[in-house]
């Protein structure tokens, strides 16, 4: 039985695991949760990661059909647009991308230049869509519970689960951001534990805990008995007092003002002001007169 070719990088930077997913004899592939390189401080793009995939994508000959954001990331820059003028292909999210587009449209006060239908990707998907990747029939779920546009990716015995679920001592994403929901993150982590305990389960995140090594790849089976939040039929009450109480603990990530204006706009910046310079804002909030 054939099974598709997978290939994680790693960013130290933002613990984000890029993928490339590909058939082997087609060589058709496609590029998942790709990360920009960006210095906060200084403001400076970079495409060291980016550049890494490229390189194994025209080290192995392969057609990109397909760039795939499993969310809009809240930790990272998406490299997509950088690869997309590289190779080619489309970029694919979930139709409630518009839900994120109004919720932080309004948030950076985007005005009537920032669409918030969705317009800026190529193809937004809806629950069960499906997509060819050579001999593979990919199919999206809706998983939202982290974010309202998150979406898993079925790609043969492959599964990509974005920010949903982590490693299985690593446990699952967090539910505290604007749309979230532990309880709605509950039933879609369900979805993603239907399925066969041997599909090959590849996360978006890894923060090594204990201090292990890095790692990405699980299975089905694997995180319905062992992972440290959701493992052992914990029931939705006790998963969504958990995660809320965890939520509460938690600083926001180091780049969501830069990473949301960007991604919410399929990866490219915001236009250009008056002096040709490219500003990416901060709100402000508890300023005291």
């Amino acid at each position: 039985m054939s099974v598709p070719q997978v290939k994680g990088f790693f960013d130290p930077n933002s613990h984000t695991i890029s993928y490339v997913v590909f058939d082997q004899d087609s060589k058709q592939s496609a590029v998942i949760d790709s990360v920009l390189d960006f210095d906060y401080a200084s403001g400076a793009i970079s495409y060291d990661l980016a550049e890494q995939i490229l390189a194994y994508i025209q080290k192995l000959d392969l057609d990109v059909v397909w760039h795939i954001e499993t969310h809009v990331h809240a930790d990272h820059l998406s490299a997509a647009p950088y690869l997309q003028d590289k190779v080619g292909g489309q970029l694919m999210i979930s139709r409630e991308i518009t839900e994120v587009q109004k919720i932080f449209g309004k948030v950076f006060n985007a005005g009537t230049e920032f669409e918030r239908d969705g317009s800026q990707f190529d193809r937004l998907l809806d629950d069960n869509d499906s997509y060819q990747l050579g001999c593979f029939s990919g199919r999206a779920i809706h998983t939202p519970g982290h974010t309202p546009a998150c979406m898993a990716h079925i790609i043969g015995d492959a599964v990509f689960v974005g920010d949903t679920l982590f490693m299985p001592d690593g446990g699952t994403a967090r539910a505290d951001f604007p749309g979230g929901d532990a309880r709605i993150l509950y039933r879609s982590i369900h979805k993603i534990l239907a399925l066969p305990d041997t599909t090959r389960l590849f996360v978006c995140h890894d923060y090594m805990p204990d201090g292990r090594k890095v790692a990405w790849q699980t299975t089905v089976g694997e995180q319905r008995q062992k992972n440290i939040h959701i493992g052992g039929n914990i029931s939705e009450d006790d998963f969504a007092a958990m995660r809320e109480a965890r939520d509460a603990s938690l600083s926001m990530p180091r780049l969501i003002m830069p990473s949301i204006q960007v991604n919410m706009r399929a990866g490219n910046m915001p236009p250009s002001e008056e002096n040709g310079e490219i500003y990416l804002k901060v709100p402000v909030s508890g300023l005291k007169g």
